[in-house]
């Protein structure tokens, strides 16, 4: 294995959507610079191993695996890690309700590092110009004063009063709003993002991006959605999120440099950045250095 930090090591990763994964049947993907293979026992059960050269075909049995990785699903994810990972995932207690529509929204190679692909799921100044008259629209470009914080006790970066108009926040939306934003970074490659919800406003929808760091340079993105919208099939929900994240992907590869440069003088930042500045540092300060450019000591 290549060179890896010690807290990247030890986290859970993201692999496969765990319905996407048939018992018996062998899916080869890449963590962190290492082939690994996935399958689910007869019982559902996930397994992951790392995936030898020698080894052959689509189909096998389960019962022979000796060498596993750590496993955990949720979330409607598969998770493994190359380390000592943490007892759970991290929470998302909206998951659990039971009026919730839960989907996985495919998963998405970019030729990009992981934590670009967080940084760019932060911000909100793209939105008219990439999600024109869906998440954003000229003249609201705008990008309000809002508020963000590093949580050492819950260890994650947090982001709050984040309001944008939008003509179209969500597929069950009728008319454009002001929408109000909660973004989190509970780990250093995932990122949830709570919005209003055009059915309750009392409630928020629930969109997050696991990112599945293939390379340094190369991820996957798992999308995950979690709404209240009593009227909207599964299909038309999961179809709305991949157009909107088929408009971030040409935009996410042609950043440069791929790695995200954790130096704060290296990229100019604008009062729209708060949040990735933010993430930057946090980085820096746990020691991440897969996926980065590590700032100058």
């Amino acid at each position: 294995m290549p060179n890896i930090d010690s807290l990247t090591r030890d986290l859970w990763q993201v692999v496969a959507a765990t319905n996407e994964i048939t018992p018996g049947l062998v899916e080869t993907t890449l963590l962190l610079d290492t082939r690994i293979a996935i399958t689910r026992d007869r019982d559902g059960a996930p397994i992951v191993w790392r995936r030898g050269d020698e080894e052959q075909g689509d189909e096998i049995d389960p019962a022979t695996i000796t060498d596993r990785l750590p496993v955990i699903t949720g979330y409607g994810y598969i998770w493994t890690s190359f380390g000592n990972p943490p007892a759970e995932l991290f929470p998302i207690p909206e998951y659990a309700e039971p009026d919730r529509v839960n989907m996985s929204c495919g998963s998405i190679g970019i030729h990009v590092s992981a934590p670009r692909a967080v940084e760019n799921f932060l911000d909100m100044g793209h939105f008219p110009y990439v999600h024109t008259d869906i998440l954003g629209a000229e003249p609201h470009t705008e990008v309000k004063e809002y508020d963000v914080e590093v949580s050492e006790e819950r260890d994650e970066v947090l982001a709050t009063r984040c309001r944008f108009f939008q003509p179209r926040a969500a597929l069950s939306a009728t008319e454009g709003q002001e929408v109000e934003y909660v973004y989190r970074v509970p780990h250093p490659f995932c990122s949830v993002l709570y919005k209003s919800c055009p059915e309750d406003e009392n409630r928020r929808d629930v969109i997050a991006i696991f990112l599945q760091p293939m390379t340094e340079e190369r991820c996957r993105a798992h999308l995950l959605q979690s709404m209240i919208d009593s009227t909207s099939t599964i299909t038309d929900l999961r179809r709305f999120q991949q157009t909107i994240f088929g408009q971030d992907k040409p935009i996410l590869e042609n950043q440069f440099p791929k790695r995200l440069p954790l130096d704060p003088r290296s990229e100019t930042p604008i009062r729209a950045d708060k949040s990735a500045i933010a993430y930057r540092r946090w980085l820096s300060q746990k020691g991440i250095t897969y996926g980065v450019i590590p700032a100058a000591s």
